[in-house]
């Protein structure tokens, strides 16, 4: 192979193991205001304090005027070129009040678990994560800005992720992880009983690989739902949906999708964006996709089915405008025409019911969007749009659907035998009774199978 093709295949293996980067957004720099009691850096001539019984490393970048300044019995002031203390009396300033001193906060208030203090490296309008995989996961590559100080809460418990930055260095070793941790730098920047661990493997699975935060899922929902008293603000809709991942209940639709050999995840999620996101009737929605662990229900956990799946969110601030709802048929009917090249094998479909008036969009923790109502006009328009699709995809055979309520059916006693295909399900023929005040359905497409073909 020529040095050309060396190249081209380490690019393919690189782009195959690619790794996310999750940066740490906070820092303890003395010249950013947020850090100060007052959301203000120092005035000349104020006093300021540290905690004293805080170990903290504070970045300076500016010379500072202050009368007395009341250090922590463990910490380190890094001074930039060009920064400096001097002695100063105070000075009129009719913006600054010099009364009172300015108090440094709680460099320990940074929690590792918070996912508002990360951020992913790639961020696309239109894509979100759900919460547990905001913070980073197993095969993420931690990244913090060396051009800051910072400190960070570990919690308690092992935290594993595939590298750390940190000071300019990148660690992938355990051993050298764990000697910085106890040095005096990782201790002025790293506090908790929690241990964290770096493992070399990579993802290396096309099909994408399991953030594997579900046991840290709690902290993670403790320390975002902090601000709001510990609670999830209610859902702008009926039925409202959880996905695996996230704190709190949200309108829209959840795709879930068995896949074969042939899936890849993130050219799965390129197509979502460029063939439905970038379309102005889909540019309110945000879509999350991953791979997560496959919930195994009465009598499949017997069966063969694989362990994971790949989770298609569609998170809608408007549940009453319908975007959610007629991006999942869409989908749906893209996987019927394209599921088998695209490495689909099956897809089922849940969605929340009808919306609410006083509910909150706030289940997607800092997307900022609101629900609104939309007036019959709209709605009228979107049943005759399902409608027509639904015609179409019942006569080709490839999509039936069946009310909420149905999934709580008590199945057969027994061992269950063979396998599920909801396209010969001959429960599919009867007629279940329903309840009128729910709107929430279930729907299933396996893009494998068509009458034609079962009658062939």
């Amino acid at each position: 192979m020529g040095a050309l093709g060396l190249v081209l295949l380490g690019l393919q293996l690189c782009a195959l193991t690619r790794a996310a980067y999750k940066v740490w957004v906070p820092n303890t720099d003395f010249d950013d205001a947020s850090n100060w009691s007052q959301n203000r850096t120092p005035c000349a001539g104020t006093a300021i304090e540290f905690a004293a019984d805080k170990m903290v490393s504070v970045l300076v970048r500016a010379s500072h005027g202050v009368s007395d300044v009341l250090l922590p019995l463990d910490g380190e002031l890094v001074l930039d070129p060009g920064a400096a203390f001097t002695a100063s009396g105070a000075t009129w300033n009719p913006d600054c009040s010099t009364s009172a001193p300015a108090i440094f906060r709680d460099p320990d208030r940074f929690s590792w678990f918070d996912p508002s203090l990360w951020r992913s490296e790639h961020t696309t309008h239109g894509l979100f994560s759900v919460d547990a995989e905001r913070v980073p996961c197993r095969h993420d590559d931690v990244v913090f800005p060396t051009a800051t100080s910072f400190r960070v809460g570990l919690g308690s418990g092992t935290l594993t992720v595939h590298s750390v930055s940190v000071l300019g260095q990148k660690f992938t070793s355990d051993d050298d992880l764990a000697a910085f941790l106890a040095s005096r730098a990782g201790q002025l920047r790293f506090h908790g009983s929690g241990a964290l661990r770096v493992v070399p493997d990579a993802c290396a699975d096309p099909s994408g690989c399991v953030c594997g935060n579900d046991e840290v899922q709690p902290w993670v929902c403790e320390a975002l739902l902090q601000p709001l008293g510990g609670h999830c603000p209610p859902a702008a809709c009926q039925d409202a949906l959880r996905p695996k991942g996230q704190c709190c209940e949200l309108c829209g639709a959840l795709v879930s999708l068995s896949h074969g050999a042939a899936f890849n995840l993130e050219r799965y999620r390129a197509r979502l964006l460029h063939t439905f996101l970038l379309l102005p009737e889909y540019r309110e929605l945000q879509v999350a996709v991953s791979k997560v662990q496959r919930a195994q229900r009465g009598r499949e956990a017997t069966g063969s089915e694989p362990d994971t799946e790949v989770q298609v969110v569609l998170a809608d601030a408007r549940p009453a405008a319908g975007g959610a709802t007629r991006l999942a048929r869409d989908i749906l009917a893209d996987i019927a025409e394209h599921g088998e090249a695209l490495g689909v094998l099956s897809a089922t479909v849940h969605e929340s019911g009808a919306p609410v008036e006083g509910g909150s969009a706030a289940g997607l923790a800092g997307l900022g969007s609101r629900a609104g109502l939309v007036g019959g006009v709209a709605a009228a328009l979107l049943a005759v749009l399902l409608a027509g699709l639904l015609v179409l995809l019942g006569r080709t055979g490839r999509l039936r659907w069946r009310r909420h309520q149905e999934e709580s059916t008590t199945a057969p006693s027994g061992p269950h035998l063979g396998f599920d295909n909801p396209m010969f399900d001959s429960a599919g023929s009867e007629q279940h009774p329903t309840d009128a005040g729910t709107t929430s359905h279930v729907y299933f497409v396996n893009p494998l199978f068509t009458v034609e073909e079962a009658e062939a």
